[in-house]
């Protein structure tokens, strides 16, 4: 069958929840579908039920559907009642191995795990790699039958050829050969009657008629055993592109970005430049644009370093860009999650949010941003108190704010703004040394947002109450 739509699949074991590789691979995948107007698949790859999680599924479906990668098929969107899940489709692995076996592809293989491992350590000892024996390759046929027949246990290995070599060109890191003698007979169906992985996701791959494989890099040294098993099968082979891996402490902190407050587009945006170049200057891409842009030909051959640094920048650029609606909403449950804000005016909320909105790297660095506001004590670090204490004329400079501030009934940015312009007159001193010394003495902070928009969002009670006597 000759399939001229591209088509390419997300095939995930629900043993954990999507990291950061997940994402960019999904990402990739649907990219090189939409691009050509093609169709991206969702699989679970759920055959080895010892690894199954149930909330590890429910988050694959959650976190594409949060960064706007929308399936066409896959589980809840089955075309004409085919699975797309592994665990509902065991029969058809079985089936199509037995298949193999008759047509002398693939073999009964009845050794043991003590046999197996007694090779193992043998080989161990003698410092040379393992690879299965072939000791079951050549096995009559009539007798394995009888094996099976008196409920013997076994798996079902593919014949690998054992000489000459195979090749392959996968589309970022061009032509690549193996020598067949180095290829294992591996295990198609294991002794339980469950595919192993490579089988299945081989024969599914085939089965929803994929166009083009996109996986990691650390399936590259496997994909000669997958490219025999399409042609075993008798199937057509797709295009391979494997991509390079991100390299970072920790992988699995998607979740914890995304309850930080990290925006999904954000996200999104700087995870396509692991591993690709858009080959101009351009930085900031939608989904929309990500699709006409993308290249498979920009996929890199090196690794990627993940940079929460750089995804800090991104985040803060979607979140200035941000309508102003948008952003309080986004940001606003954030804030009440640390500081309890019943009784404060409304307006005095969105100042207080409105004036940290380009300060902030991502939604719940609102907590810190806003601490000075919510806090009834203040403590002065070493750099503050030296500061204070730098110029003489400081200590006068306070008492008159602090006079000031007290003969004013109503509070506003104008009344502010009036103190500050007289206790500049009246001190003599301006600039750093009149603002600074004011900030440090008010907010305990030699950073924060305007200082004028800083005094009117602490109040005037608060203030006085933390220049003290």
């Amino acid at each position: 069958m000759v399939i001229h739509l591209t088509r390419t699949r997300f095939a995930m074991c629900p043993r954990k929840k999507m990291d950061i590789e997940d994402l960019r691979n999904a990402l990739f995948s649907y990219l090189i579908a939409k691009k050509e107007d093609g169709e991206f698949i969702l699989r679970i790859d759920d055959a080895n039920q010892n690894l199954y999680s149930l909330e590890a599924e429910e988050s694959i479906y959650t976190l594409l559907s949060c960064f706007g990668l929308t399936y066409d098929e896959g589980p809840k969107k089955e075309v004409e009642n085919v699975s797309y899940i592994q665990s509902e489709r065991l029969p058809i692995y079985k089936s199509y191995a037995e298949k193999l076996v008759k047509r002398g592809k693939a073999y009964y293989c009845f050794c043991t795990k003590e046999e197996l491992n007694r090779k193992r350590l043998e080989a161990s000892e003698e410092k040379t790699s393992y690879l299965y024996d072939r000791a079951c390759r050549n096995f009559p046929k009539d007798e394995a039958n009888r094996k099976i027949l008196l409920g013997e246990k076994y798996v079902i290995r593919e014949a690998m050829p054992e000489m000459g070599q195979t090749s392959f060109r996968d589309l970022v890191y061009g032509d690549i050969t193996v020598l067949n003698e180095n290829l294992e007979d591996h295990i198609l169906i294991k002794n339980d009657g469950t595919p192993t992985y490579n089988f299945a996701n081989v024969l599914d791959d085939a089965l929803f008629n994929i166009t083009h494989v996109i996986s990691s890099t650390k399936f590259l040294t496997s994909t000669p055993k997958y490219l025999l098993l399409y042609e075993d099968l008798g199937f057509p082979l797709p295009e391979f592109i494997h991509i390079p891996e991100i390299l970072t402490d920790k992988k699995d902190i998607l979740i914890d970005l995304l309850d930080q407050g990290f925006i999904p587009s954000a996200i999104l945006n700087y995870i396509s430049f692991l591993g690709w170049n858009p080959k101009n200057t351009k930085e900031f891409f939608t989904l929309e644009e990500l699709i006409r842009e993308f290249k498979i030909e920009n996929i890199g051959k090196r690794p990627s370093h993940f940079d929460i640094k750089k995804l800090e920048w991104f985040n803060r650029h979607y979140i200035k860009e941000m309508e102003e609606n948008e952003y309080i909403n986004f940001v606003r449950p954030y804030l009440e999650k640390f500081y309890n804000v019943e009784g404060k005016d409304e307006a005095w909320i969105h100042h207080l949010l409105m004036v940290n909105k380009n300060r902030l790297n991502f939604a719940s660095e609102i907590a810190l941003t806003a601490h000075m506001f919510f806090t009834t004590e203040i403590d002065l670090d070493e750099e503050s108190i030296a500061f204070l204490k730098s110029d003489s004329n400081i200590e006068n400079t306070l008492r008159i704010f602090k006079s000031e501030v007290e003969k004013t009934t109503s509070w506003s940015l104008e009344n502010v703004k009036e103190i500050l312009k007289y206790v500049e007159e009246e001190s003599g001193i301006s600039g750093k040394l009149l603002y600074m010394s004011i900030r440090i003495a008010t907010t305990g902070s030699m950073r924060g947002p305007n200082l004028m928009d800083c005094l009117y969002l602490l109040g005037r009670e608060t203030i006085l109450e933390r220049l003290g006597e």
